[in-house]
């Protein structure tokens, strides 16, 4: 009897979530964790944002039915999340020209974006920089699209977005190709486009006749929510048709909860319409309903006053104990005597930034002192401590010697 299975390998472990697992098993008591990409307190703990367990408790009382939601999401999230992105006065909101679709988290957004591009135009190219997060790739091939990267930033000499490359490698992309941009906090590299920067990029996606297609999944962990959704609401403002790819993992702190959304900006109300329709059939193919737990804590969040000034309290926490540590991380360095200016890791914003460090200096980091970082050099600068710094400090002066 023919077995299916004889022709399937043991695939290896994802990079990131394999070096999660050895992490865990280590026993030294003085081990630091910089891969994973969530976001940590002092103690190493990933809390449950104080907002949403307010409204975990309300939504206990209040929930009488566990039956489906409707196909797009949960309203008052889907009214949430798109006036959170774009801003409640955006002139595609008064225009009726967006509309929303909760998905099971910033990936299945990503994913589900993919689908929609794949379905407009099967011929469409996607442009990613490099580098970009690890996943992009995968899912948005899995939609079936070709992949071109263009440069984007340069950690081995400048530790500089590379803006002058990418824009000429972006003029020469065809009408229809759609261009993934970070909409703030670059994951990997936490460079971010300035505001002139993001002006010049819609310029020439306008010119060009190009899809934005916008990753926002760390929207309020840069300098705020406003100041971090600058290019979606530019390109938005610029560009006629827009895709975007909205996740509440980071800023709401609903990782297991797998709560995201995509936003379709169209020329009109009867596009966005159809936009919308296509999403969700896609959608139906694939998971049919979105999970609602996750939606419903958010948008209460976003809809109680209370409760989101509470949530914005606590969000700003997160970012100002980040960008702390950053100052902290760079001046502990320099008072030790680094050979190496980590200066620019001051200048950037979100959960990550590269330290540049080779992969076999990587490799002592893990097995002489415990410090597990991937292979790419990325930090998760969230694992970082007040307690931890010191000795991070000092083993990564260790292993650069």
């Amino acid at each position: 009897m023919t077995s299916m299975f004889n022709s399937l390998e043991t695939l290896p472990p994802d990079p990131i979530l394999g070096l999660t697992a050895a992490f865990k098993q280590d026993p030294r008591s003085h081990k630091i964790d910089l891969g994973v990409g969530v976001y940590k307190d002092a103690q190493g703990a990933t809390p449950v944002v104080r907002a949403i367990k307010e409204a975990e408790k309300q939504l206990f009382g209040l929930e009488d039915t566990k039956s489906y939601i409707s196909q797009v999401g949960v309203e008052s999230f889907n009214t949430g999340i798109t006036e959170l992105v774009l801003g409640a006065g955006h002139a595609a909101l008064k225009d009726n020209r967006v509309r929303a679709v909760m998905t099971p988290g910033g990936t299945g957004a990503l994913r589900l974006c993919s689908e929609l591009i794949a379905k407009m135009n099967p011929e469409a190219t996607v442009w990613v920089g490099d580098p970009t997060w690890a996943n992009h790739i995968p899912v948005i091939k899995g939609a079936g699209l070709a992949i071109t990267t263009y440069p984007y930033y340069d950690q081995k000499v400048s530790t500089n977005i590379l803006f002058d490359a990418m824009m000429a490698s972006l003029e020469t992309a065809k009408a229809g190709d759609a261009v993934l941009l970070h909409g703030c906090c670059h994951n990997p590299c936490g460079a971010d486009l300035s505001r002139e920067q993001w002006q010049q990029v819609a310029e020439l996606i306008g010119r060009k006749g190009l899809l934005p297609f916008i990753d926002i999944a760390y929207q309020g962990f840069g300098e705020g929510l406003e100041e971090d959704a600058y290019g979606v609401r530019l390109m938005a403002d610029k560009v006629p048709e827009v895709i975007v790819a909205s996740s509440c993992s980071k800023n709401f702190g609903l990782y297991r909860e797998r709560t995201g959304a995509v936003l379709v900006i169209a020329r009109n109300e009867d596009k966005a319409v159809a936009a919308q329709s296509h999403v969700a059939h896609i959608a139906r193919a694939i998971y049919s309903m979105p999970p609602a737990h996750g939606g419903y804590l958010a948008g209460m969040v976003m809809a109680d006053q209370t409760l989101r000034v509470q949530w914005e309290q606590e969000l700003t926490e997160m970012r100002n104990r980040m960008n702390d540590l950053r100052s902290l991380f760079v001046r502990k360095m320099s008072e030790k005597g680094s050979p190496v200016d980590f200066s620019f890791i001051e200048k950037q914003f979100g959960m990550f930034s590269f330290l540049g460090i080779s992969p076999e200096q990587i490799k002592r980091l893990r097995d002489d002192y415990a410090i597990y970082i991937v292979g790419s050099s990325r930090i998760n600068v969230a694992g970082i401590s007040e307690a931890s710094v010191d000795y991070l400090a000092d083993s990564l002066l260790a292993v650069m010697k």
